[in-house]
């Protein structure tokens, strides 16, 4: 099937998926897309693994301003053909918290170089880049990554720096990594 059938099929799938009082209660949240099925994400994995992980595929997704095909194409991109540099573009075009949170846990924490650009995220001026390296950090931690004394202290550094941040995402990525590594520490 030629790519282009493909995303014809995907957007069968989720037209009829449609969750409307979800779609409005994110709208109400602030949460804003072109496009916005409410799509629960039990469903969208579901819908992902009807179809091939594809690197062209995913890429495609990804452009559209459609919350569900952003998920999506974190679900579907190989890891093997998703290069730094590639990530770092992702990262930078994440329009909101809920695709970082989706995009970190669905493909980033699955990176072989992701504990490499979690330090860089965090290290950027870039709240969205900071916010998906704090979220990296801890989905790593999570998935049972050990820090060195160095990186340790280099999380400890970046998170103290954006502890009092305005952003209230940032700030909660931020808590919630400072309360992984203290949970680290007493086990």
């Amino acid at each position: 099937m030629e790519t282009e059938e493909i995303i014809r099929e995907i957007k069968k799938e989720l037209r009829a998926n449609m969750n409307g009082v979800a779609s409005k209660s994110m709208r109400d949240a602030g949460l804003q897309y072109h496009v916005n099925f409410g799509i629960e994400l039990p469903r969208l994995q579901a819908i992902a693994k009807e179809f091939e992980p594809s690197h062209e595929l995913a890429q495609q997704l990804w452009h559209e301003n459609v919350r569900e095909s952003k998920i999506l194409a974190g679900m579907l991109m190989p890891t093997e053909r998703f290069f730094p540099e590639v990530a770092d573009i992702w990262a930078e075009q994440i329009p909101n918290a809920e695709i970082a949170q989706f995009t970190v846990m669905n493909l980033f924490a699955r990176l072989p170089y992701a504990s490499e650009k979690a330090f860089e995220w965090m290290a950027s001026e870039h709240e969205m880049l900071q916010l998906c390296g704090f979220l990296l950090i801890t989905r790593l931690l999570i998935q049972g990554a050990k820090l060195s004394e160095r990186s340790r202290q280099e999380l400890m550094d970046q998170a103290h720096s954006l502890a009092d941040s305005q952003n209230l995402h940032l700030r909660k990525a931020v808590q919630n990594a400072l309360a992984r590594i203290e949970q680290e520490n007493n086990e």
